[in-house]
């Protein structure tokens, strides 16, 4: 079984020197499928460049909160048409990050309700970036969300709002991060979760796991992130491969 990555950044100028070098290589090393984040209008397009290129790049776009001070309704409307792309598969990242913007909070909520209203609109899911700003996080979305299909992103908060999360049905996706040293709530959270709600991430060119972390993360990487699950589960690696692959094909409608 093929490693699906559900949310990376190969449009990051990181990659600007060698980006169709390590892409070519991605089905030798036993990636078969990668979602792109587009998080402005900007990245959208080279999102949907990218997925024109290479037959296993899928997308999801949308207005990060950290660009939603800067953007404007125009930019919402420009993020519907792109979706229309038939390899945008759902909207995203968007959400809450108190950690680098501290100053436009409300602007943040707000974008990130209408976004989830953008997502409903278009029949697609979306996917959650929440940093330092769950209550507020989860206030909006017991506000707003109707079932659409939602995917928290990096997932690192504790077992109780993993709770409920799972009781409205959420995916989660894992990355590096479970396997740093002493990350104890990463790992409690995974230990907690179904196997059938997990599925992989890089969010490169960050969070690299160990051990190659503090490098220029890479798909072909996560095989220690499945590890690192199998390991905390009690399971094969290969299990978590397949069964985190099928739920995100599934979350993302691939067939």
């Amino acid at each position: 079984m093929m490693l699906f990555d559900s949310h990376a950044h190969y449009n990051d100028p990181a990659y600007d020197a060698d980006r169709d070098v390590i892409l070519s290589a991605m089905k030798d090393g036993g990636v078969g499928y990668i979602i792109n984040s587009g998080c402005s209008v900007a990245s959208a397009k080279d999102s949907i460049a990218l997925c024109e290129k290479y037959d296993f790049f899928y997308s999801s776009i949308g207005i990060h909160p950290c660009h939603a001070h800067e953007s404007t309704q125009k930019d919402l409307d420009d993020i519907r048409a792109l979706a229309s792309h038939p390899k945008v598969k759902a909207i995203g990242e968007i959400g809450l990050d108190y950690y680098y913007e501290k100053t436009h909070k409300e602007v943040q909520k707000q974008f990130f309700a209408d976004q989830i209203e953008l997502a409903r609109s278009l029949k697609l899911p979306f996917v959650i970036h929440c940093r330092d700003a769950c209550g507020d996080c989860l206030d909006i979305l017991r506000a707003n969300y109707k079932g659409e299909g939602a995917l928290m992103h990096c997932f690192s908060e504790s077992r109780e709002t993993a709770k409920i999360l799972l009781d409205m049905g959420f995916l989660f996706s894992i990355g590096g991060t479970v396997t740093f040293k002493n990350n104890v709530r990463t790992v409690s959270a995974v230990e907690y979760i179904p196997l059938e709600n997990l599925v992989l991430e890089t969010d490169a060119p960050y969070l690299t796991p160990t051990p190659y972390r503090g490098k220029r993360n890479n798909s072909v990487y996560m095989r220690y992130v499945a590890e690192k699950i199998a390991e905390i589960k009690g399971l094969e690696t290969e299990e978590v491969i397949e069964k985190t692959t099928e739920n995100a094909k599934r979350f993302y409608r691939i067939d």
